[in-house]
């Protein structure tokens, strides 16, 4: 075979890349090309810092296949006529792609190879969806049993990672429209897009001097530490493949001093199997982007105030732990993985607004904005999904902010009208005595909002609310990740 096509779609690194391997094998020329489909543009519209950092990404991995002499060629329009035209212009034999799980990708996969030689490697996750299945042939929907399954399976190990090509031979007169150049990433958003970038942070957190690994377990819940790898948009794009991740993981582990930074390797990896568990159940149920996984929870009577709802995405709910975590996440794309579940559950349990507002919103800001995560954390949260946290287990605001930013370190950051506020009042401002907001330039209803809602009244309200919709129907039950 003379010329084969790499499709970039999720994967944009050349190193341990699957695809791009099986498009070497197959043919003396390789052409990288990227269509961007119409259809993911309009759905993503309003995620422009996810999609800046796509194109970023691409003007990234364009510079690498250049310093090998290829280049990447961008296309826009529907795949399958784009594919059409490319393979008639080149006449290239074979398209090779990583798979992907979302309900949209693989239902355009199948539309392509149904007129196109399409063939489909791993690379999204270490273990394939198929690969994860109980003895009986059924998916896991909880996640210790997957975890011991993904476990079990031999890792990857760094001497598996398939190194980056040292030359690609690409045909130099293929049609290309201009790579997108802007808009730049906001100074705020604090992700340089590129598989370089992905690697160096890679390798900081799990085998440099002092690695955040080794004390994970520890401080993973703190949001006013930087401790967290801050890996998951390079993930969601494949600037880093799962693989990588695990292997240096493995390093990591026996490089670690003792039993406590073992522990806390373990603990991170954990995260990452997480992660593989929600694209096993997007994979085997694309229905939950639409509605509850649990058919037990199907009805519940949500209120959708939307001024309630309005108040919690500009970060105006006076619960200074979730106004600070919705500040940074729109201003910067991202926000840790506790504020994300203590939004989720203030959102869903205290406003009873639908997990479904907040996980548009979500996607509509985050630059790791991946659906199967996404949807997986939102439902977890609201206990209608898969492993889900129970009805009942309804996140105190406060509590949370006290546990998790102990001296506010976090909330004067994002919410900067807090920043004055005493240590004790932090988190509960609402009980500063009127002389004290007046001398630290903090006014209740003026300077910062009152409580939009009284948490122990919502909580009550959550909980008839949700035993109204509730079934008489089984419930499996798991370790917690709150």
């Amino acid at each position: 075979m003379t010329t084969a096509v790499w499709w970039v779609r999720r994967d944009l690194r050349l190193t341990d890349n699957q695809a791009l391997c099986a498009a070497l094998a197959r043919a003396e020329q390789v052409i990288p090309v990227f269509v961007l489909d119409p259809a993911l543009l309009a759905e993503n519209e309003a995620a422009e810092k996810r999609v800046t950092f796509l194109f970023g990404g691409l003007q990234a991995l364009d510079e690498s296949l250049r310093a090998r002499g290829s280049r990447l060629v961008f296309r826009r329009g529907d795949p399958r006529d784009e594919l059409t035209v490319l393979l008639t212009e080149t006449s290239a034999e074979a398209i090779c792609a990583e798979a992907d799980v979302w309900p949209y990708g693989a239902q355009r996969d199948a539309r392509v190879a149904e007129e196109l030689p399409l063939h489909l490697t791993g690379g999204l996750t270490v273990h394939p969806p198929e690969a994860m299945l109980k003895a009986d042939g059924a998916p896991y929907v909880v996640f210790t049993p997957l975890s011991r399954k993904w476990k079990a399976l031999t890792p990857p190990e760094p001497r598996d990672i398939l190194p980056a090509p040292e030359r690609i031979a690409t045909p130099p007169d293929v049609a290309s429209l201009p790579i997108p150049t802007g808009p730049t990433l906001l100074s705020e958003v604090p992700f340089p897009p590129g598989e370089v970038e992905a690697r160096r942070r890679l390798d900081a957190f799990l085998v440099g001097a002092d690695p955040p690994a080794y004390r994970y377990a520890e401080t993973r819940d703190r949001v006013d530490l930087d401790d967290t790898s801050h890996l998951s948009p390079y993930l969601r794009f494949g600037m880093l493949s799962a693989r990588q991740v695990a292997a240096m993981a493995g390093l990591a582990r026996e490089l670690a001093p003792d039993e406590e930074a073992r522990r806390s390797v373990d603990t991170w990896l954990n995260e990452l199997i997480w992660r593989e568990f929600y694209q096993a159940i997007l994979h085997h149920f694309p229905y939950v982007l639409e509605r509850s996984f649990r058919s037990s929870l199907q009805a519940i009577p949500w209120e959708n105030d939307a001024a309630a709802f309005a108040a919690w995405c500009e970060g105006r709910t006076g619960y200074p732990i979730v106004d600070a975590a919705m500040h940074q996440l729109t201003q910067t794309g991202w926000t840790h993985n506790r504020a994300r579940m203590i939004v989720a559950s203030f959102l869903v349990k205290d406003l009873l607004v639908d997990w479904r507002q907040g996980e548009r919103f979500f996607m509509q800001h985050l630059v790791d904005g991946d659906p199967a995560a996404n949807n997986g954390g939102w439902q977890w949260t609201a206990g209608t999904g898969t492993d889900a946290a129970p009805y009942f287990r309804v996140f105190n605001p406060v509590t949370q902010g006290k546990r998790y930013d102990p001296q506010g370190a976090y909330v004067r950051r994002w919410v900067p009208e807090l920043a004055s506020v005493p240590d004790r009042f932090i988190h509960e401002p609402w009980k500063m005595p009127a002389q004290t907001q007046q001398s630290v330039g903090c006014v209740l209803g003026q300077n910062y909002s009152n409580p939009i809602v009284d948490h122990a009244w919502a909580r009550e309200r959550a909980l008839a609310a949700y035993a109204k919709a509730k079934q008489d129907l089984p419930i499996e039950q798991d370790v917690k990740r709150e």
